[in-house]
Parts: structure tokens; sequence; C-alpha cells
């Protein structure tokens, strides 16, 4: 029966150079210690090794080319914080069994080489904080297990966008992308977004453990993967992964054009950072639709629009920040947004209400009487001018008329009608004036 055996040495004050352990060690363990000098190729003799992780020293030199063909037994594999230089590791060989890939702060160049697909298990793949130069490779996308993907604060550069017509998926079983602190440029990958399926739900999560991890084989221990993030804007270590965390990072990269709708698509996200790119348009009423979502970041862009009230309804929001747009009107008010401080909307002049000093300014429509006050000598003015207009129309109307009446003879009643009316005071007038005549004589 093979016996397995682990050496732990890690968290310790231990400096000099890094020892070689035995053939038979699985699990080597020396992170957080003083070691330095180079790694020694020899330590590709123990063919054995499940575990190993140098992680948090001041290793020197390049990383081994050989650590790449210990495709039988080495699944965890972490040299985070060191002084490596050089190159990635070339090769990998095929049946590569490597779970977790970190080599996140060291000085590391590119570029990036494809062998790593023959590690068909990789679950974690960390190369953050380098100075790898290179496009993004679109290729590990196809890598089925691949749950973290960190290529933060390197020299990457060049669109994400994808020229081919394959319908296939990619990155279906992602639960962090983080791309942040690059030269990426143009759209957001619209086509990654819509196949990140662990995100919008739709591939089931078989781990039954809280957190993302590897077994050591021969003995009941679970070692756990870390990773270096930033939350609700802090950058924070965390030491154990929950598997249920979703985050995407996309910042202080130079993206351009309108946040695609698709993103209100990935309904188990709990992380969007989009912050300092060139982002434009407004901010989709999608986002409303991510109703897991912790932290929302879309500071420092060209973004335009109001803020949708949508927002307010997400249960689990507890930090926006939304500050050095082109935002304008009312700030969404209840639930969470009472609890953001002014510093989430700075730099937006067109936005009001709480918390901002700005008050909104809201538009009634006015009484009837106040418009007749205003309106008075107008309306009085514009009265009189109606009234002549209709008076001298009348007068003209009616000696027309009455021209066109005398002169025809019809209709013949109203003519008799007012013939009979000037004989009647003519008649009068005879009368009154022969008794005045008698009144004279006598």
């Amino acid at each position: 029966m093979e016996e397995y055996c682990s050496l732990d040495l890690s968290s310790n004050l231990i400096r000099g150079n890094l020892p070689i352990p035995a053939s038979s060690i699985n699990t080597f363990l020396i992170s957080n210690n003083s070691f330095n000098g180079e790694v020694s190729s020899l330590i590709c003799n123990v063919t054995s090794l499940q575990i190993l992780d140098l992680s948090h020293n001041n290793l020197s030199g390049t990383i081994p080319r050989c650590l790449g063909n210990l495709s039988d037994s080495l699944e965890f594999l972490n040299l985070k914080k060191n002084k490596f230089y050089g190159t990635v590791p070339p090769t990998f060989a095929k049946g590569c069994q490597l779970s977790n890939f970190n080599l996140n702060g060291n000085l590391l160049e590119g570029p990036l080489t494809p062998s790593i697909l023959n590690c068909n298990g990789l679950e974690v793949q960390d190369l953050g904080n380098n100075k790898i130069n290179d496009t993004f490779p679109h290729w590990l996308g196809s890598l089925p297990q691949l749950q973290v993907l960190v290529l933060k604060s390197n020299h990457m550069h060049g669109s994400l966008c994808v020229n081919s017509s394959k319908s296939s998926p990619v990155f279906s079983k992602i639960q962090i992308f983080d791309l942040s602190s690059n030269y990426f440029s143009g759209p957001l990958p619209v086509r990654y977004i819509n196949s990140f399926k662990a995100i919008i739900n739709l591939e089931k999560i078989g781990s039954t453990v809280s957190y993302m991890g590897v077994y050591v084989q021969g003995v009941s221990a679970f070692y756990t993967y870390s990773i270096g993030i930033v939350l609700k804007g802090r950058d924070v270590e965390l030491l154990k992964i929950f598997t249920m965390w979703m985050i995407i990072d996309l910042s202080n990269n130079q993206f351009e054009g309108e946040i695609p709708k698709v993103i209100g698509k990935l309904n188990l996200l709990k992380g969007l950072n989009l912050s300092h790119n060139n982002l434009n348009g407004g901010i989709p009423t999608s986002i409303g639709n991510l109703t897991s979502l912790e932290w929302l970041d879309l500071s420092s862009n060209r973004l335009s629009g109001t803020i949708p009230n949508r927002l307010a309804d997400l249960p689990f929001l507890s930090s926006v920040n939304v500050s050095e747009n082109q935002l304008h009107g009312q700030i969404p008010q209840g639930k969470q947004f009472n609890t953001f401080g002014n510093d989430s909307y700075e730099g937006n002049k067109g936005l009001c209400g709480f918390p901002v000093s700005k008050g909104c300014k809201i538009i009634e429509p006015a009484p009837p009487n106040v418009l007749e006050k205003d309106g008075s000598k107008s309306n009085i003015a514009s009265g009189w001018k109606v009234v002549l207009i209709g008076y001298g129309c009348g007068v003209v109307f009616g000696m027309a008329m009455g021209y066109v009446v005398f002169q025809t003879g019809k209709p013949r009643w109203l003519v008799n009608l007012v013939e009979n009316q000037h004989e009647k005071k003519r008649r009068r007038k005879s009368k009154k004036g022969n008794r005045n005549n008698r009144r004279r004589r006598i």
C-alpha cells in the first residue's frame, strides 16, 4: 500500500534556500516564510507531489520548466507572491492533473501558451499582478472545468470580441472573471456574457462543499484555493473561495460602447465592477434583474441618463458607486439606497435628491386662477379684439343682405314686414304733425 506523506512548514520565520523534499512527499507546504534563491529543478524528482505551495516567500529566478511535466500527480501549484521572472512555463504534458495554477504577484512576462489546455481539470488560473504582455487568450474558454480566471494588473491588450462563427459555449462554468487593470479595448464581450452559464444559473454547480479546493489523496484533508479580489472597492485576500461567489471585474481598462442589456441575465452575480473605462449610454434597467447582486461599481465612465429605480429593489445590494459620470435626474429612494453616501454619486452635476445637496425641482401644473391672474391683460386685450372683429363682420353682412332683399323683393314676407313697419311709423309722424298744427291755431 502506497504511503502519503505531508510536510507543512508554512507560516514560520524560516530563511535560506528552498529545501528539496523527500521523494515520498505528496504535500509540500512552505508558504509565508522568507525562503530565497532559485528553485532547483531537482524538485521535479518528487514525482508523487500532489500539492506544492511555495507562496509568499522571496524566491526568484525562472520557474523550472519540468514542473509542467508532473502530470501524473501535481494538482495544486501555488507560487504566488514571489519574485519569479521570465515566462510562464511553456509546456504542460498531456494528461496534466492541475486544478489550481496560481502565479499571482511575480515578475513574469508573456506570451501565454495553449499547452495549458492539456490540463482538462483546471478550475483556477490566477496570473494576476505580473508583466504579461499579450492579447486575451480566447482559447482558455474551452477548458471545461475553469471556474476562476484572474489576469488582472498585467499589460494585456486588444479586444475581447471573437470573430469566430462558432456557437459553442465558452467559459460555461466560470464564476470569477477578473481582467481588471489592463489595456483591453473595444466593446464589452457579449458572447462571453451569454456563455457564463454558471452565473446565469443554467449550469448546475456540482460541488457539495462550501469552498473551492482539492482533496489530498490518502488523507482526510481538503486544501482550499485562495484569491485576491477587489471587494466593494477594497483589495481583499480571500483565503477561501465560496463556491457560490460570482464576480465580474473588467475595471481599469479601455472598454467602450454601451453596457449590454444581456448583463441582466446573470442572475447569480454578486459583484460587478465596470469602473474606469470609456463606457457611454445609459445604465440598462436589466441590471434590476440581478437579484443576488451585492456590489455595483460603474464609476468613472461617460454614462448618461438616469439611475434606474429598479436598482432600489435589489434586496442584497450594499455598495453602489456611479460617481464621475454624466448622470442626471433624481437618485432612487428607499431601502438600501438610503444608506449610500454622497461619494457614491459625486461628479454627476445633474443628479439630485438625497444624499446629494442638490434638491429636485418638482414641476406641477399651475391652477387655473393663477393662469388668469398672470395672463389677465393679454386675455382682456384678445377678448376685445374678438368682439370688434365680430361686430364689424355682422354690420357688413347685414347691410349686404338688406341690399339684396330690397333689390329682388324676396323673400316677400320679409319685404312686407319691413314695409308695414315703415308705413306705421310714417302715419304716427303725420298724426303728431296735425295735432301740433291745431294747437298753434288755437
